[in-house]
């Protein structure tokens, strides 16, 4: 038994949900979501969303679980959003946006500039003694998540000091110096 997969998802209103037979598309206040499927049938009924699965083989039950997630993924998107904050650590790391362009001052010779896709919102802020922070929000998270592990990775957090791009309240495994 799939504990996720057997779930049914609300439905929370202004969202309306259409299947066709591999597609199934999610409207809302936010935007519009596409997710083609197989292996499962997706049913709406009297408010509530049901994934079921044809038969217990193990192909089937990993597509039940991860189509109910898609979709309870796709459906608080177009409703609330998805959020993603980054904090710059380290001395003269400065982000600034112009519109869908992101400039990140990264210890490098040369400024990144980073061109966001037009779905995801941008918001930098740097407040004199605080980390300066990315936000980024949007309907889908897969999009948004693509994004900001994107712009982590220009410059990893280290683990000695600590310094780079790294998410909001991201736990990172500090090392030691060398020891004399």
């Amino acid at each position: 038994m799939s504990r996720i997969g057997n779930n049914p998802i609300t439905i929370p209103e202004g969202v309306t949900i259409d299947v066709q037979e591999n597609m199934v598309t999610v409207k809302g206040k936010l935007g519009e979501l596409t997710q083609e499927y197989s292996g499962v049938s997706i049913k709406t009924e009297d408010g509530e969303v049901v994934v079921a699965r044809p038969s217990d083989s193990k192909e089937h039950k990993a597509k039940h679980g991860l189509y109910r997630s898609l979709l309870s993924n796709m459906i608080e998107g177009v409703s609330k959003g998805w959020t993603k904050e980054l904090e710059l650590v380290g001395v003269g790391y400065r982000a600034s946006n112009q519109g869908q362009k992101l400039d990140l001052a990264l210890g490098f010779s040369h400024n990144i500039v980073f061109e966001l896709a037009p779905e995801v919102k941008v918001e930098t802020t740097s407040e004199k003694g605080k980390n300066p922070t990315i936000k980024l929000t949007s309907h889908d998270k897969q999009l948004v998540g693509h994004i900001a592990a994107k712009i982590r990775s220009f410059r990893k957090p280290e683990p000695y000091k600590g310094k780079g791009v790294k998410f909001v309240g991201e736990q990172l495994r500090r090392k030691a110096g060398k020891s004399a």
